[in-house]
């Protein structure tokens, strides 16, 4: 376990090399850290956490830089995720505020986390299996064909042409009157007892067929499998770091990878704390140079799912956990309450 001072050390090593990018020296710590010893008690103190693996020498002669060991404890040690400004929150709420669906918050968020961190953003999208079905619409497109529109209590809209032969305006707006009744304020599992129970109904042989073919396809809607899928934006961001420059490559071909992304989320993005992973701290090699800021928005009773950013591991860790925090508590109020 390090002393007090060997900690303050670490700390300003971390903070100077994320600043300048350059391997930090004890002459620097001494001029820009009020760290109350002298040169050679930081020199002693530095060669202390290079022993023990917190810190390393890239080249000979130059100063020290963090190891993936030396940034976990420099962020175990955090006593507090700062919190944002107040104009930084009403940034994050007035570009999140004007979304209409999970589609485009996904779409705002995954810009937003990319923008403000300067890294690479990853939204997963929330799994919908325990939300309600909000409306349904049917929309003439010929005498024959029909536009069924379903739209989900997470504003998700699913369409599906089918073929509804004979139909005119009176009859479309008793079936889709009849299809609400049976699915509306009901989970996908509810709603479908429901309509197997309409469908079977006696009812005048056309009314019946049109019902029966109408169910059919807002079953169809109802039974897929929820997508479960990541957003990713700011990958023009890995350019900006030298970190990166002998990895880039491989490191893009797995921001390519869904099955990856979404398990990186998953194991990360967990309960109601931001999660690290630091370099080799990841368990897909690829990404070993990269560090994931990760938090879990929505709720478990509705809708869940992940968000954080990737970047090189010399990261601004209070500032981007911090921003990862904000957007996720604000996008799961989003879920939650709108």
């Amino acid at each position: 376990m390090l002393d007090e001072r060997k900690l303050r050390v670490l700390h300003a090593i971390v903070t100077d090399y994320v600043s300048t990018r350059e391997p930090v020296g004890s002459k620097a710590l001494v001029d820009r850290h009020n760290l109350g010893v002298s040169p050679a008690t930081v020199r002693n103190d530095m060669a202390s956490l290079e022993d023990e693996g917190y810190i390393t020498q890239p080249h000979t002669s130059a100063g020290r830089i963090p190891t993936d060991k030396g940034y976990r404890l420099f962020v175990d040690k955090l006593a507090q995720i700062k919190p944002l400004s107040p104009a930084e929150r009403r940034a994050i709420q007035a570009f999140l505020s004007g979304a209409v669906d999970i589609d485009d918050i996904v779409s705002r968020t995954v810009r937003l986390l990319a923008q403000i961190t300067q890294q690479v953003a990853i939204v997963q999208y929330p799994i919908q299996s325990n939300t309600t079905l909000r409306h349904v619409e049917l929309v003439s497109l010929t005498t024959e064909r029909v536009l069924l529109i379903v739209i989900n209590s997470l504003g998700r809209v699913e369409q599906r042409a089918i073929e509804l032969p004979d139909h005119d305006e009176t009859d479309l707006i008793a079936l889709k009157s009849r299809l609400n009744d049976s699915a509306v304020g009901r989970t996908p599992a509810e709603a479908a007892v429901e309509l197997g129970l309409l469908a079977d109904l006696p009812a005048p042989p056309g009314v019946q067929a049109r019902t029966r073919i109408a169910v059919a396809a807002l079953l169809d809607v109802l039974s897929a499998e929820p997508t479960t899928r990541v957003a990713v934006a700011g990958v023009p961001n890995l350019t900006r770091f030298g970190d990166l420059s002998h990895t880039i490559q491989p490191v893009l071909e797995a921001l390519e990878e869904q099955v990856v992304l979404l398990r990186l989320l998953d194991q990360a993005a967990t309960g109601d704390t931001v999660t690290v992973r630091i370099g080799h701290e990841n368990d897909y090699e690829p990404l070993q140079s990269t560090s994931l800021v990760a938090a879990a928005y929505g709720s478990p009773d509705d809708a869940w799912a992940g968000l954080g950013i990737m970047g090189p591991t010399r990261m601004d860790y209070p500032s981007t956990m911090a921003s990862v925090r904000a957007v996720a508590r604000y996008v799961g109020r989003f879920l939650t309450e709108g």
